[in-house]
């Protein structure tokens, strides 16, 4: 027969505490005296006890997990970033489901539903949009949401990301102060915040020098798209000296192709990525590259978050995080050029 399970009760009586103190020795946040959280940690082990998350939801009404809902992961930058945001929640005594969706509403309604069905606290979604219809059914569930490295306007959610216009903006100054006149944009996916903001940044920043780019072209965040507008914008007369790529994913395909092309990367070519994955500083590629600041956005994503849970009443934010241009050398540098 199967062995009786053993309950936080069992741990008070041989602790010799009450059973609100062995439930505030396990609860993250909760306060106990030193030589409590001993007696009780003792009694647990020696009697094998666990505490019963699923119960302790039910009572308090917390399920203490957060939802981290991801478009994809081939861009080295969302394993790193969703590595920092579960380790940042899980320190902060919160348990982290995974999901993958397509960036579609077709793809993201089925596992925000599913999400809400396990009575998440919160969610953060990374890189994906949501409709009007799923940002009312989480209010109307007190599921606050947090929108991490893209912006929607008029979504009621509170969005943290790089200043992906300034970005935009330093690459064209850099470029332009590197003597380049004939300057290509592979853009991220229009239908993105992050997209759409770099590029704006990026011709504002050229029109201050009365100059536009030679092309832009919708790389959709991916690599074949990219290298194929690589082969595009080079067949171009004049060719482009200077390409301005959406993020690093893309500029690492734009740097391949332009080596199996034969052309010279910076000699007859500069290449500026966005985003500063680990890759880009491999000898490999020397990626110039915007850096994407991330712990501080994963902090901020995280710390409003959180407080969204403990204060619904809280105002939607909106925060944008400035990040350095990071000089590699896949790019010809000004003379007396600095960050």
């Amino acid at each position: 027969m199967a062995e009786a399970r053993i309950t936080s009760q069992d741990v008070a009586r041989l602790a010799g505490v009450s059973q609100s103190a062995v439930s505030r020795v396990f609860t993250p946040g909760a306060s106990a005296s030193k030589a409590t959280i001993a007696k009780v940690q003792k009694a647990a082990e020696h009697l094998g006890y666990r505490p019963n998350a699923l119960a302790r939801a039910m009572i308090t009404g917390k399920s203490r997990i957060i939802g981290l809902v991801v478009a994809y992961l081939d861009n080295q930058f969302y394993p790193v970033a969703l590595e920092r945001i579960s380790n940042a929640l899980q320190a902060s005594g919160y348990h982290v489901l995974v999901f993958m969706a397509s960036n579609t509403q077709d793809g993201i309604e089925p596992v925000v539903q599913e999400l809400m069905g396990y009575q998440v606290d919160g969610i953060i979604t990374a890189s994906v949009g949501m409709s009007n219809d799923l940002t009312d059914r989480c209010a109307a569930a007190g599921i606050p949401v947090v929108m991490f490295n893209r912006g929607q306007d008029g979504s009621g959610h509170s969005a943290v990301t790089s200043a992906n216009v300034e970005g935009g903006r330093k690459v064209a100054e850099f470029l332009i102060a590197g003597g380049h006149r004939h300057i290509a944009h592979i853009a991220g996916w229009s239908g993105s915040s992050t997209g759409r903001d770099r590029q704006r940044g990026f011709e504002e920043g050229l029109a201050a020098h009365s100059q536009a780019p030679v092309a832009v072209i919708d790389g959709l965040y991916d690599r074949q798209v990219a290298a194929q507008a690589t082969r595009d914008v080079m067949a171009l007369t004049p060719r482009p000296d200077a390409i301005f790529v959406g993020n690093d994913h893309m500029a690492f395909a734009v740097l391949d192709t332009l080596r199996s092309m034969g052309i010279s990367v910076p000699g007859e070519v500069s290449v500026v990525g966005y985003d500063d994955v680990p890759l880009a500083a491999y000898g490999a590629y020397e990626l110039t590259t915007v850096r994407q600041p991330l712990n501080r956005m994963v902090e901020a994503t995280v710390e409003t978050l959180l407080a969204k849970i403990e204060d619904p009443g809280r105002p939607v934010q909106k925060i944008e995080i400035d990040g350095p241009l990071i000089l590699r050398g896949s790019a010809r540098i000004p003379q007396g050029w600095t960050t």
